[in-house]
């Protein structure tokens, strides 16, 4: 309790909890601070619950002289800023659900129990009543804290049949307490994934990106493919179980994937640490092999999986969109899915200087996240090889840091603009103007910085025979 002590002292929750027991009103923390804290885990957002109605409580609010919003005051919910912490406030509530439609019939309720015992999980079935600094459990929560479980304050039946995005909420619990899910919620969430098919895809998709966010998704990733789930909405993850890969018969491409996430997301902590989860870069990890299931071919007796960038590059897109991620994020997975292969070879046959311009070009800004993922996709048991994969990419990386320095490679582009161009060869705007910039820019990827005379020299060559 000495983090909840902590955290119930503090100016802004203390003055709120006086305030409302002046009042007359009950007033509690809730849910998700509550079990981090007894978890020992950091609190970064405070939830409270309080039997105040709406009004009630943005009068109390009001002459506390706070800055208030509504976040939801049709569900109950007045959010306001108190000595610089943002908190939510919200009503004791009782909930019906439509089988149609994941939206409750919000009631306000009138009791700290009937309010907790609708929630999704035991361990965020959990209210400390302020100022008495009283812990209220009526499911169970605490016990399934000290076990490392997940499992339904109810019937995991009925929990699941009134909000099925709660069973997207287990598998990110499951990965980011590292808590396994009874027995009994597991297969609810088999018999009901159906139900998912009411979520909309904006929640769905946000349900994904907070589990991605994880220190390691590769727990609730594995519940999603074992209950049916993922099927539901990222069925290509599933698709991959069956699939093996190119590497040898120990492994499918699915635990490859996997792997590939999670050495992703180790190199993004050592490369970046302290920054927020890469959204992209994980996705990209997640999906990177999606198109083998469309491109395995046996030949010769063993498995080939040709043009699986491009193929997936494609599939990533389209599943994105319908996932309804913005269009940078789209652009930005599919692109490093498509070049997720563009390296290997290298440490065959080391590139030329233009090879590794090409490489910096395509890759644009995102080179560094197709460094961590062209690193993190080397899974392979065999040491040698992964060393020598690896210090091949060290050498690549040295390159470009040395071109990128001489010859500012970040912005490659030709040495003569359009309106150079046009002024040299003495054409107007047009098609012959596009061609001639194509054929420029080739040459500084081919021959690096040659300067404006020799450029113009080049370019009237060019123009010679284009127009002979």
């Amino acid at each position: 309790m000495a983090d909840l002590r902590a955290i119930a002292d503090s100016r802004p929750v203390r003055e709120l909890a006086e305030a409302f027991a002046a009042a007359g009103h009950e007033f509690a923390i809730v849910g998700g601070p509550v079990r981090d804290a007894l978890l020992g885990r950091s609190v970064t957002d405070l939830d409270f619950t309080t039997s105040a109605r709406p009004e009630q409580t943005q009068r109390i609010l009001d002459d506390l002289g706070t800055q208030t919003w509504d976040v939801g005051r049709d569900f109950g919910t007045i959010a306001a800023k108190v000595h610089g912490e943002t908190v939510e406030i919200t009503t004791y509530r009782a909930e019906v659900y439509r089988d149609d439609s994941r939206k409750p019939e919000v009631s306000y309720g009138d009791t700290i129990e009937g309010d907790l015992v609708r929630r999704d999980f035991t361990i965020n079935a959990l209210a400390l009543m302020l100022p008495e600094m009283r812990l209220v459990d009526v499911s169970g929560g605490v016990e399934d804290l000290l076990a490392g479980r997940i499992s339904t304050p109810g019937s995991a039946e009925a929990s699941f049949t009134d909000d099925p995005l709660r069973m997207l909420r287990a598998a990110r619990f499951a990965s980011q307490l590292g808590f396994d899910v009874a027995s009994e919620t597991r297969e609810a969430m088999v018999e009901f994934a159906e139900r998912l098919d009411i979520i909309s895809a904006e929640r769905i998709r946000d349900e994904l990106v907070k589990l991605l966010s994880a220190a390691d998704p590769a727990p609730g990733l594995r519940l999603l493919v074992d209950t049916g789930l993922a099927e539901r909405f990222l069925p290509e993850l599933t698709a991959l179980v069956a699939t093996q890969d190119d590497h040898g018969r120990h492994k499918d491409v699915y635990e490859h994937s996997l792997t590939v996430l999670q050495q992703a997301i180790a190199l993004e902590g050592e490369r970046h640490p302290g920054e927020a989860p890469d959204t992209v870069l994980r996705l990209a990890a997640l999906l990177h092999d999606i198109g083998k299931p469309a491109t395995r071919r046996f030949e010769r007796g063993g498995v080939t999986f040709h043009h699986h960038d491009i193929v997936g590059a494609k599939l990533v897109k389209k599943r994105l969109r319908a996932l309804r991620f913005d269009n940078s994020t789209v652009k930005r997975v599919a692109r490093l899915v498509e070049l997720h292969l563009r390296f290997f070879g290298y440490s065959d046959q080391q590139w030329t200087d233009s090879a590794v311009r090409r490489y910096v070009r395509d890759a644009g800004e995102e080179l560094e996240r197709l460094h961590i993922l062209t690193r993190a996709d080397v899974t392979t048991r065999n040491r040698r090889k992964a060393e020598r994969l690896e210090h091949a990419y060290d050498d690549i990386e040295r390159r470009i840091d040395e071109l990128a320095e001489a010859e500012e490679l970040a912005a490659v582009r030709p040495e003569l603009d359009g309106e150079r161009i046009m002024a040299v060869l003495g054409v107007p705007p047009g098609p012959l103007v596009g061609r001639a910039y194509k054929y420029l820019l080739e040459v500084r990827l081919d021959e690096g910085p040659i300067g404006p005379e020799a450029a113009e020299e080049r370019l009237r060559e060019w123009a010679a025979k284009e127009l002979a």
